[in-house]
């Protein structure tokens, strides 16, 4: 049984031990800018006269101890402009960018008296890019864009650390918050706060996080359909990436039953994928049965990776796979993605572990890909 009492009370080792911890401000901003310079084959000194400025910043920007989240506006972009002319993947930048926001809201939430209706992370609808570089310091799982990158033209002369390092009580600290602040977030408006705080409380590996969240669904009464929707949705989504498949497939056969759920799978992921434009202030775009105007390639992509029948998500991914060409069927004649899709459709469909909806679903894509050949 999880009880009723706030995490902030019912988990006491590390609350309220303090403020953020010293290098923590600006970690993730400065292992990013790291691969950064590793990836342009630059020591730090190389580093420094290219930037124009002293290798003491550079190393302060890759250690923390000068975050650059401290760095202006106008200063970040010249520098941003000078590693472009540098020659910087477009993909790293982009990475760095995120990193900046990330560090931002990392000390947001370990921040001591921060109240919840001050917390930035109901401003607006998240997406991967950010929240894969927000995770990354928690997980140790690097963002795509990171995981995508070639080996630097020069090795490093001694060991450092893989992963943006946070220490195990920053750690604690902020699922705790996340616990917290979901728990807190009750007044009306602040349901994206909310969702997003147990999102990320998600990513806690405590052996109590799926039980947990499901209470927190248990204990809300929705008052509208789409709240119920995205609740069932993170409770599944949680328990599908600790290897719980039981919720997810529950998900799958009652949220996505009918027309609106089907829709409403589709908006959620073509917007966390960057499908869209521009950025949501709130969920009820997912709502709509007319999915928006954006192409699914990079969602055909990113579903086809999924295709494996270890992966926690490979349910929802081939459920999703099989709506996603249900609306885009021209998808079927793209590029990479399809022939990748092509390649595994004999793996998976091979495979004793997925459920026989997922099979029957398969068996349609690969039917619509050999109409697509005829």
């Amino acid at each position: 049984m999880v009880s009723d009492m706030p995490s902030s009370q019912r988990r006491t080792p590390t609350s309220g031990q303090g403020s953020l911890s010293r290098h923590c401000a600006g970690i993730v901003s400065g292992y990013t800018f790291r691969l950064i310079r590793e990836q342009l084959g630059h020591t730090q000194d190389a580093m420094a006269e290219q930037l124009r400025v002293s290798v003491d910043t550079i190393s302060g920007w890759e250690s923390g101890r000068r975050p650059l989240t401290a760095v202006s506006v106008g200063q970040m972009l010249v520098q941003r402009h000078r590693l472009m002319r540098m020659g910087t993947l477009p993909a790293l930048l982009q990475a760095l960018e995120r990193a900046i926001e990330a560090d931002a809201l990392l000390a947001s939430a370990l921040a001591d008296g921060t109240a919840v209706d001050e917390s930035p992370l109901g401003a607006w609808v998240m997406q991967r890019d950010l929240v894969g570089v927000l995770a990354w310091p928690l997980t140790g799982v690097p963002p795509q864009a990171v995981r995508d990158l070639p080996a630097p033209p020069k090795s490093r002369r001694r060991p450092v650390p893989t992963v943006p390092e946070i220490s195990a009580d920053d750690r604690r600290r902020f699922f705790e918050r996340m616990r917290d602040t979901a728990e807190r977030a009750q007044k009306p408006g602040q349901f994206l706060l909310r969702r997003q705080a147990l999102y990320l409380a998600g990513y806690d590996n405590e052996a109590d996080t799926p039980d947990w969240l499901a209470h927190q669904q248990a204990t809300e009464r929705p008052s509208d359909w789409l709240t119920d929707w995205l609740n069932s949705r993170s409770v599944a989504a949680v328990a599908g990436r600790q290897g719980d498949r039981d919720r997810m497939s529950y998900f799958i056969d009652t949220a996505l039953a009918d027309e609106a759920g089907e829709a409403a799978n589709l908006n959620y992921w073509a917007y966390w994928l960057g499908e869209m434009a521009h950025l949501e202030l709130s969920d009820d775009f997912i709502a709509s049965r007319t999915p928006d105007v954006w192409s699914g390639h990079k969602l055909l992509a990113h579903l086809v990776q999924g295709l494996s029948p270890e992966h926690g998500y490979v349910d929802l991914n081939i459920r999703t796979l099989w709506a996603l060409l249900g609306i885009r069927p021209n998808l079927v004649r793209s590029g990479t993605a399809t022939r990748a899709l092509r390649a595994r459709l004999p793996v998976m469909l091979d495979s004793r572990e997925i459920s026989a909806r997922a099979r029957r679903e398969l068996e349609s894509i690969r039917y619509a890909l050999r109409l697509a050949e005829a």
